[in-house]
């Protein structure tokens, strides 16, 4: 019976691979999504993307197909024979395989005739038509064309050597499918087995020396003939050795040796190096670049900004794509047509420039991380560059480029709508109140964290669950952690506590009424001592608001008036930035204070508040129009009378009325009911 289980696993794991078949590589996958997408025209037609305007040809994928585009341009869709097939007159499709034969008469059959011809001439023909098993990646006829007529003329003028030699760096001394072509792997070339670096994207796209596989896996009787969009040539150094002898490079061949990342360049791996030129680095000021120059760890951070941890060829960039630098940041690296862009900047100077370690682009700017600028770098062309220039105004900016550990909190630009306060003694303590003596992360702040700022104000930390705030201001987007400080973006000024509730309150005389309230009602002590509490401040006009005798009434009676200040007063901080759609606050006498906010209005009990965020050591306050009566003192749910029950079920249940006027039984109490709720 053992012996059967085993059996039968073993057949259903049999039956499981030879049904799901092995795992389709990238190009097989996007190959086969064309082949659904022609297949409507016949049997074995792909789909293939056209750019306009160009010869270029992609095979589609999913995204592609939908968007209708290539690096940003325009192209149209055609359907032609897959890899491998041809058409037969008079019939749909492409349903004939193409003939198979040797390599030499498969690069004519696949359309590379320049590279059959060659093939000819420097003797190679005898090779690739005889027995073996061989892999050629074959340049169509127009790479051969766009090459530079000086080499080309340098090639064909001597066929037996050099042209030879270098049709052998294209081939491989076996067979090799895409499926074998693994990215980031190495393949011996037949010309002094001199490696091919091989990529295989997600997106599909294969290179070879970071030329593109147009059409691959044309079989022959003897191996297998891949098309690609170039003439490859021979690689032999690393990265750090392209940056040694590149003239266009020796800021960064300096910058590297400072650095010591000779070594990383050096080493085996496969990167991509964004090499900043001359040019690039004389664009930057003077003071920046000589500041970053002589910080060794600015300029690791500087340089690590410009290595992607892969190896990226210009061809395999067909849209945006996030790519990872050895700094740990990210750089979008897309195209707009023929250019390749940085995060959407069309900066790239010259690309594809292989080495045996990755590649090269050269970029004709300088890329500076934001772990490698001062708090005035991070801010001046920013959301908050207004912020920044407030302090150049106040002569405070020596605190925002120096190496003091601090953190800036610094009002989005959306905050001076309205214009920037002047500039006077206040203003400078205020904002000196927006720098905090230390380097912070946000996402190690706590709640009732106290920090300390240049200008000696203690500050709290609140956390809600859907805003991080530093007493009336919450952080309205990512840190951006320089140098030696971070910038938060804030979503207002600050305002520093300046003493506790009741200080506030005597010193605002708006307040005057509630303050003879507090005192009478015994809530002083209250109000100063240390806590977390929520003032909503009823102004005197709130107050004058009330009708005369009920406010004689209420001041006169210091319970009652008590439990109505008590009402006023949340049990914790709540400040506006972390108000939602409601918010439901517990008061000092119990019930609930309901607290809301819509199109940036904040209400409580659905009453507007007048202002928010009036900061104070205990608490914060809210200065409102009306006095707020706790359920129980609001007439339309305290009632003039005890509760009937019996009338209390009567309203609740009209739907049963014509029911109980028909039942001979309940028609009696039906009519003294309604006789009651008349009067």
């Amino acid at each position: 019976m053992e012996r059967l289980g085993l059996l039968l696993l073993a057949l259903a794991w049999a039956l499981g691979v030879t049904l799901c078949g092995a795992a389709r590589s990238p190009y097989q996958q996007v190959l086969h999504h064309s082949r659904l997408r022609g297949r409507q025209h016949g049997p074995n037609v792909c789909a293939v993307q056209k750019l306009i305007g160009t010869s270029r040809r992609y095979y589609t994928n999913c995204k592609q197909w939908y968007q209708r585009k290539i690096c940003g341009k325009s192209t149209v869709i055609s359907y032609e024979c897959c890899p491998g097939y041809e058409k037969v007159p008079g019939e749909k499709g492409c349903p004939a395989a193409l003939p198979l034969s040797n390599i030499y008469d498969t690069l004519g059959i696949v359309g590379t005739s320049t590279t059959q011809l060659y093939s000819d001439s420097s003797n190679l023909r005898p090779e690739i038509e005889g027995p073996g098993s061989f892999t050629i990646f074959a340049p169509n006829n127009e790479a051969w064309s766009a090459l530079p007529a000086e080499v080309l003329d340098s090639l064909v003028s001597n066929v037996n050597i050099e042209l030879l030699n270098a049709l052998r760096y294209h081939m491989v001394n076996r067979r090799v499918l895409t499926d074998d072509l693994k990215h980031g792997t190495t393949i011996p070339s037949m010309y002094q087995n001199i490696d091919l670096q091989i990529h295989h994207y997600p997106n599909g796209i294969v290179t070879v020396n970071c030329a593109r596989l147009l059409k691959a896996d044309h079989h022959a009787t003897n191996g297998v003939v891949h098309v690609i969009d170039k003439v490859i040539s021979t690689t032999t150094d690393t990265i750090q050795q392209i940056v040694e002898t590149e003239e266009s490079l020796e800021t960064l061949r300096t910058a590297v040796a400072a650095s010591g990342l000779n070594a990383l360049l050096e080493d085996e791996g496969q990167f991509t190096l964004l090499a900043p030129t001359n040019e690039a680095f004389e664009k930057i000021p003077p003071d920046t670049l000589n500041r970053i120059l002589g910080d060794p760890e600015a300029l690791k951070d500087l340089l690590n900004h410009h290595i992607l941890k892969s190896a990226m060829c210009a061809e395999a960039i067909i849209a945006g794509l996030a790519m990872e630098t050895l700094e740990g940041t990210t750089l979008e690296v897309g195209c707009i047509g023929e250019e390749l862009t940085l995060n959407g900047r069309p900066i790239i100077a010259q690309k594809d420039v292989l080495a045996v370690n990755g590649v090269v682009h050269f970029v004709n700017e300088l890329l500076i991380p934001d772990s490698a600028k001062t708090l005035f770098e991070l801010g001046k062309e920013s959301d908050v560059s207004m912020t920044i220039d407030l302090f150049r105004q106040a002569d405070l900016s020596s605190h925002l480029t120096g190496n003091e550990q601090l953190t800036l909190l610094a009002p989005i630009n959306t905050v001076f709508k309205d214009g920037t306060p002047p500039i006077n003694r206040n203003t400078k303590n205020l904002l000196l109140d927006h720098i905090i003596k230390e380097q912070l992360s946000s996402k190690y702040l706590y709640h009732g964290q106290k920090l300390e700022t240049l200008g000696g104000k203690e500050l709290r930390v609140f956390v809600y669950r859907n805003n991080l705030c530093i007493e009336n201001v919450c952080i309205a987007a990512h840190d951006k952690r320089g140098r030696f400080g971070t910038l938060f973006t804030v979503d207002k000024m600050l305002a520093p506590p300046v003493g506790t509730v009741m200080d506030v309150l005597k010193a605002d005389s708006r307040f005057s009424t509630l303050v003879a309230a507090v005192q009478s009602a015994g809530l002083t002590e209250t109000l100063n001592r240390p806590g977390s509490f929520t003032v909503f401040a009823p102004t005197n006009e709130a107050f004058q608001a009330m009708p005369r005798e009920e406010l004689n009434k209420l001041m006169g009676n210091a319970k009652e008036l008590a439990t109505i200040l008590k009402y006023h007063i949340g049990d914790e901080i709540l400040v506006s930035g972390a108000i939602g759609a409601l918010v439901r606050l517990k008061s000092l006498q119990g019930d609930k204070i309901e607290v809301s906010t819509k199109n940036n209005v904040v209400n409580v009990n659905k009453g507007i508040v007048a202002e928010t965020d009036i900061m104070a050591t205990n608490g914060v306050i809210y200065a409102v129009n009306t006095v707020l009566q706790p359920p129980a003192f609001r007439p339309q749910e305290r009632g003039d009378e005890p509760a009937d029950p019996a009338l209390e079920i009567f309203r609740q249940a009209s739907a049963l009325s014509k029911v109980s006027q028909r039942n001979a039984r309940l028609a009696p109490v039906y009519s003294r009911l309604l006789a009651r709720m008349k009067q």
